[in-house]
């Protein structure tokens, strides 16, 4: 096993889901382009993220993340940026009285282009092209020009995240999120929901509490904390030349931070322990993260978490599950033991959308709200039982008004899939369904709270 770390030391070993460019020497140019133009976040941000998160892994705090499944070049607009901004801060009001704790909030944003595919071709009308990778790589569109991997493609990815970014940050200290407002949203959510009167009453106690802040003086006009919210950014670290192009080398502490993002993952697909992006990851200073899939054993966990966190840092390394509602109960319990066994410190997070994809009848990829919320609270369950902290959640969501996942109190059927089903590749959940969500977990962070 290799112990000596470099910038490059990934481009020795084995890797997976990484794109064949015709042109080698386009592909350097690139990449040197890249490594001159000015980081999209600051090491100093990514360690204040690292402590909020280590109030994760302690249980004084709770990790929301979220975001779009991959975000396109065409659809980059300032309204859907406000949108999933907008839907992620109303979350995090109903979660942080649920739990009564501190919310991370985390964005699946300014980052998010490349993707994972199970099949390397795509077959339609018997004709065969390269899969679609991501904008960062190449073109959703069904013809050979576009499916070609495109280096400069990087450079845009690069632009459009600096811009997110920039929109962000105005978004998140300019007024726009000022804990009146948020409540305000999500009491519009709540009209004609057919969960009203459910989740009314979490909602009055919400605005009764703003309202005895108001009484004490804690207000937008005395306290920044009502008025602006730390948010930080996070993408799968998938694409391993466009991140080491964007790794620097921190003036005040000397180590590598990749600064593309404030955290970084790396998925199911690619989390082999002795191939590229496992050692690429383990080298950056950032918290990452790491997806867990029903296939996980103990004997490959352990060693893993030990690479990747080898000082056992408080918020360093969060591991997301994404069992699926049918193996979760039988695979989730023996690795929370394992690794408590070991005293190790990671965050346990629940992605509950991968695991349970299917195709509808109608032809649709699509996940069933029913089983996202199942997943949830077995989630939850198998913590209380095992005397863990289910430290956060990991979803695939959008602010806008999508009908991709089924079910949920918008009733969504498979013959509504094809009303406004836009993702590039995976099934999100919509604005409502986002805040369904919310209402839901806020009960589970309750339960936990009082157990």
């Amino acid at each position: 096993m290799r112990n000596v770390w470099s910038l490059k030391s990934w481009r020795d070993l084995p890797i997976k889901h990484q794109p064949i460019y015709a042109d080698g020497n386009h592909l350097k140019e690139v990449e040197e382009k890249l490594k001159s133009v000015p980081p999209l976040v600051f090491a100093g941000e990514a360690r204040t993220l690292k402590e909020k998160l280590a109030n994760v892994c302690s249980g004084e705090a709770f990790l929301l993340q979220g975001g779009d499944c991959a975000e396109s070049f065409s659809e980059f607009s300032a309204d859907n940026i406000r949108d999933t901004f907008r839907v992620i801060l109303q979350m995090a009001v109903i979660l942080t009285f649920g739990a009564s704790l501190p919310v991370v909030k985390v964005g699946r944003l300014a980052g998010q282009f490349a993707k994972p595919r199970s099949q390397q071709t795509e077959e339609r009308d018997g004709h065969s092209l390269p899969s679609y990778l991501g904008d960062i790589i190449n073109d959703i569109a069904f013809d050979k020009n576009c499916r070609n991997p495109d280096p400069d493609r990087m450079l845009r990815a690069y632009s459009q995240a600096a811009s997110t970014l920039n929109l962000i940050r105005a978004f998140a200290t300019g007024g726009y999120a000022d804990l009146h407002e948020v409540h305000r949203w999500n009491l519009e959510f709540l009209k004609g929901n057919k969960q009203d009167s459910h989740y009314n009453k979490i909602a009055d106690r919400i605005g009764e509490c703003l309202n005895f802040m108001d009484a004490c003086g804690i207000n937008k006009n005395t306290t920044s904390v009502v008025s602006s919210v730390e948010f930080y950014t996070s993408h799968e670290a998938l694409l391993l030349g466009y991140e080491q192009s964007l790794t620097r080398i921190d003036s005040i502490t000397g180590e590598y931070y990749d600064c593309s993002a404030h955290m970084l993952w790396i998925g199911e697909r690619t989390r082999s322990i002795d191939e590229a992006h496992v050692e690429f990851i383990r080298g950056i200073g950032n918290p990452v993260g790491v997806k867990i899939g029903p296939g996980m054993k103990v004997e490959t966990l352990i060693p893993l978490i030990n690479k990747l966190n080898p000082n056992n840092d408080p918020g360093k390394l969060t591991l997301i599950t994404r069992m699926g509602v049918d193996n979760i109960e039988t695979v989730l319990p023996n690795l929370l033991r394992s690794v408590e066994n070991e005293g190790l410190n990671v965050i346990w997070s629940c992605d509950p959308m991968h695991g349970n994809t299917f195709k509808s009848q109608t032809g649709y990829k699509t996940r069933s709200f029913e089983n996202i919320m199942k997943e949830v609270g077995q989630f939850f369950k198998i913590h209380r039982s095992e005397g863990t902290y289910p430290g956060g959640i990991h979803i695939e969501m959008t602010g806008q008004n999508v009908t991709e996942c089924v079910g949920g109190s918008q009733d969504i059927t498979e013959q509504n899939l094809a009303d406004r089903y836009h993702t590039h590749c995976d099934p999100r959940l919509n604005a409502s369904q986002g805040l369904e969500l919310a209402f839901i977990l806020s009960e589970e962070l309750s339960k936990n709270r009082n157990k």
